[in-house]
């Protein structure tokens, strides 16, 4: 049986298996949400399909992308990390996760909740869009700056308006699914 999917979707298994359980979903945790910007930002110049890949050699050499243990990091990390093939091994991206989590951190420890800031881009819950084909769907919005501007105030990079729109995205922040894809309306 054909199931339908979003246009941006291939017929890669493990691609397929991220659009329908993963993508759009509404997601809450701080640290969840610290691990995606991190790899929206490790996307930058890339196709998303090549960051899924690496995903689970990201959270080996990033500690799970726990950032009280990233931010501790050092140049002689970044040298070792810059040797391993199953990552992007670019230091402007790698010393992103490090700053990232080093911003994060500095933010946490002021008695902020990171879920919170993201979310109140988007009121809180999520924008459900009905966009009928990808060729409606924008590559940023008037939140996505936002957020944008906002995260780099806090000290974070790699967090530029389209990553942030695809980040929202991928975290449920708004509902990007086409009308037509089955996972439109599931959430």
């Amino acid at each position: 049986m054909q199931v339908n999917r979003c246009g941006w979707v291939s017929e890669d298994p493990l691609y397929q298996q991220y659009h329908d359980t993963v993508w759009g979903r509404p997601q809450f945790d701080p640290k969840q949400l610290f691990a995606k910007l991190c790899l929206d930002g490790q996307q930058a110049g890339l196709s998303w399909l090549t960051i899924l890949k690496k995903q689970q050699n990201y959270e080996q050499f990033f500690a799970n992308f726990e950032p009280s243990i990233i931010a501790q990091y050092d140049q002689h990390k970044v040298e070792a990390l810059m040797l391993e093939p199953g990552i992007v091994r670019n230091r402007l991206k790698i010393n992103s996760i490090i700053k990232n989590a080093k911003a994060y951190m500095a933010f946490v420890e002021q008695g902020n909740d990171f879920a919170t800031f993201l979310w109140d881009f988007v009121g809180g819950s999520p924008n459900v869009n009905q966009f009928e084909s990808l060729s409606q769907v924008p590559v940023q919005t008037p939140e996505s700056e936002a957020m944008s501007k906002a995260l780099k105030k806090l000290g974070f990079n790699f967090v530029g308006p389209t990553i942030c729109y695809a980040f929202m995205q991928a975290v449920g922040m708004v509902n990007d699914h086409t009308t037509d894809c089955h996972c439109y309306g599931q959430f």
